[in-house]
């Protein structure tokens, strides 16, 4: 194949790997339709169709899959001794991309890796706030952060926090009218604002203490939020209870804008850990972004 189809073959596998067209083109910084019509001009080329349209969805043909297959590791291998070559030179240079949870970006990522990005400017880090469990590989992401219990054992994991404990929060206004809670039995009586999993589409059940039981509590309330921001507004409102970890919370507790309730109910997770396959760890500013947001004390 003539040397100018491999930024189709690129093109291609953005696709693929998406699922999507408007991401893919979103991820290469080009229009939907540009994109479009370069796949469908590398179809016409392969005399093959490599991609399932639907009005919903995109998918690889077995021909695409192949292609993903094969084609798609050796341009990783290619793009990797680009990167070593690169790496060369005086200063680390590249994109990073990471997916992590939205207000672990505000409230761990991006506090460590601002002062480190500003002193190397070809350094460039694309941020996703996603709750759902990535498969980094599959989506080209260099990096993932979640709790620890969450990542798999083939992952190189890098600490980034210490356990991150939970709290249940309600305002000031909603005890005018709502007795606090005390028992796991008491939250079905209370209105929560609940969480939706974009992962599995379902709410998320609370994981707390009864008393020597670790108990999944499913409440039921007025809102339902798929953000940890949105949560703690309606709760900052009055709106009702809220479980949302302690760091969020805190500097509201101090201020008076919320109370903690059932203490004793809530538990800690497996502190924050950023993961990727090993083989991800081979360019400097792979590195320089790792030790960035690793856990100092």
């Amino acid at each position: 194949m003539a040397r100018d189809n491999l930024s189709d073959i690129l093109a291609f596998l953005a696709v693929a790997q998406e699922r999507s067209f408007t991401r893919a083109a979103a991820r290469l910084g080009v229009s939907q339709s540009a994109l479009s019509h370069t796949v469908r001009g590398l179809e016409g080329r392969m005399g093959v169709r490599l991609l399932t349209r639907t009005t919903r969805s995109v998918s690889p043909t077995e021909a695409g899959e192949r292609l993903m297959q094969t084609v798609g590791p050796k341009l990783e291998e290619i793009e990797a001794d680009i990167t070593a070559v690169r790496d060369l030179g005086d200063r680390p240079i590249g994109t990073i991309r990471i997916t992590a949870i939205d207000h672990v970006v505000d409230a761990v990522i991006w506090p460590r890796l601002a002062p480190v990005l500003e002193q190397y400017p070809d350094v460039r880090v694309e941020i996703s706030a996603d709750y759902r469990m990535v498969d980094i590989a599959a989506e080209r992401y260099d990096i993932g952060v979640r709790y620890g219990d969450q990542v798999q054992q083939d992952m190189v994991a890098v600490k980034l926090t210490d356990d991150v404990r939970m709290t249940i929060v309600g305002a000031p206004r909603y005890f005018e009218s709502h007795p606090a809670p005390e028992t796991v039995a008491d939250l079905l009586r209370h209105n929560c604002v609940s969480l939706r999993l974009s992962s599995s589409g379902g709410i998320y059940a609370w994981e707390l203490r009864d008393g020597d039981r670790n108990v999944e509590v499913r409440v039921s309330g007025q809102l339902i939020f798929n953000g940890a921001y949105q949560m703690l507004n309606a709760a900052l409102s009055g709106y009702g209870l809220a479980f949302l970890p302690h760091e969020m919370t805190q500097p509201h507790v101090e201020s008076g804008r919320l109370r903690n309730v059932m203490e004793d109910c809530c538990p800690s997770f497996p502190g924050l850990h950023a993961y990727y396959p090993s083989h991800r760890n081979s360019s400097r500013a792979m590195r320089l972004v790792v030790d960035a947001i690793r856990f100092k004390r």
